[in-house]
């Protein structure tokens, strides 16, 4: 299968699939897929029909790709995403959507859109209340004050930098040293266009901004910060923020998430419980709107966006899109030359677009030659191994 060759567009790049041996995609399927149900096992104490259906799925991933149960409650759905794939090795169809159906299974093994007891437990809830519980969060809380109350462009620049990372930031480092970013920009990041975001948000009025979470915990702490800067400040008129309506992936936000951070930053530091009361006052005067639409949960790539989604998504001055998983959507899921083009990969998307990408995947795009050049000298692994991150922007 091939993603691209549009007319006037980048060439066609092959789909990232998982069947060669040693590689990343290769690695998550046969590796980290049965090391995670054995963490949800060992975390949740699912009774035995739900340890017996979790070994189940377990069993398939040296078998065949099975369907969803005819009676789920989005089978028709499911049905037309997956006819291609059911009944195949799981590595031998697109990796974007093989992640992606394991963790729709997953949920179903564990009943959580069942009528039982189960039905509606996040099977990852453990591992996210871990991530709110670290000491790495309570140090970056304890330095919200210098965030909150110091020059705009400075507090914006750290929150913007803390939202980028996740659970690499250290607000606390990067306040009390600013050239720290300049560092990350010379050595860890690929690409920074934070530039062009900046002057998107200072031309005009302010107006809507839409921002696309990713993971919970640290990095959706980081996220509301940034929001709540962008509306202090007057960067933005509004914010949308973007959840997936249910657990998708291991750490990926969703309203409940939301509303427990919120609840954790209130009983944090001074700085952060005014963070969370000028948020709460936000969402209750419609400055901060949440959304959850069930396209987030699906397989699909951005450039699917059904028509109601993209439509209010046409209306924002920039729409912040968080993540390694949402990028590999926006740009197709393949194995691109490095120095393609992000502006030409992202033209469809009907809004103007930023990135915040740490890199934990193959794909890689928007990369100067000279920079590619250096990264395949000195850093053989920048592509997958978290230490490297692209801020791309698309006016």
């Amino acid at each position: 299968m091939t993603i691209g060759n549009h007319q006037d567009g980048p060439p066609a790049a092959e789909t990232i699939v998982s069947n060669v041996s040693g590689s990343f995609a290769w690695g998550v399927l046969t590796r980290r897929h049965p090391d995670l149900i054995a963490t949800v096992r060992r975390l949740v104490p699912y009774p035995p029909e739900i340890q017996t259906s979790l070994d189940q799925l377990l069993a398939t991933i040296d078998g065949s790709i099975p369907p969803l149960p005819a009676d789920a409650h989005d089978q028709a759905a499911w049905q037309e995403w997956s006819d291609p794939y059911v009944g195949r090795a799981w590595v031998d169809v697109p990796f974007l959507w093989a992640e992606s159906y394991f963790y729709r299974l997953l949920l179903e093994a564990t009943d959580y859109f069942g009528s039982g007891p189960w039905a509606g437990i996040d099977p990852f809830a453990p591992q996210k209340n871990a991530e709110r519980a670290a000491p790495d969060l309570a140090r970056d809380l304890g330095e919200l004050d210098r965030l909150v109350t110091g020059p705009d462009r400075v507090g914006l620049s750290a929150a913007l930098t803390a939202s980028l990372w996740g659970n690499r930031a250290d607000l606390g480092f990067r306040m009390s040293d600013p050239s720290a970013q300049d560092r990350d920009q010379v050595d860890d990041l690929v690409a920074n266009d934070s530039a062009v975001l900046w002057r998107l948000l200072d031309a005009g009025a302010p107006g809507q901004v839409h921002l696309v979470a990713d993971n919970a915990g640290r990095e959706l702490v980081a996220d509301l910060v940034l929001i709540d800067r962008l509306l202090e400040t007057r960067r933005a008129a509004t914010v949308t923020l973007h959840l997936k309506p249910h657990p998708y992936y291991v750490s990926d936000a969703t309203p409940t998430d939301l509303l427990q951070v919120l609840r954790h930053l209130v009983t944090a530091s001074r700085a952060a419980a005014g963070v969370a009361a000028r948020l709460g006052t936000a969402i209750s005067d419609g400055r901060l709107q949440v959304r959850a639409h069930p396209f987030w949960c699906s397989p699909l790539t951005f450039h699917d966006l059904p028509t109601d989604l993209a439509t209010e998504l046409a209306q924002a001055t920039v729409v912040i899109v968080k993540g390694d998983l949402n990028y590999r959507r926006l740009v197709g899921d393949a194995h691109w030359t490095p120095t393609t083009s992000f502006q030409s990969l992202t033209s469809y998307f009907p809004a103007p677009l930023a990135a915040l990408r740490t890199l934990k995947s193959d794909v890689a795009v928007g990369v100067d030659p000279e920079r590619l050049a250096h990264l395949e000298a000195t850093a053989p692994g920048w592509r997958t191994d978290g230490t490297h991150a692209v801020i791309h922007v698309r006016p």
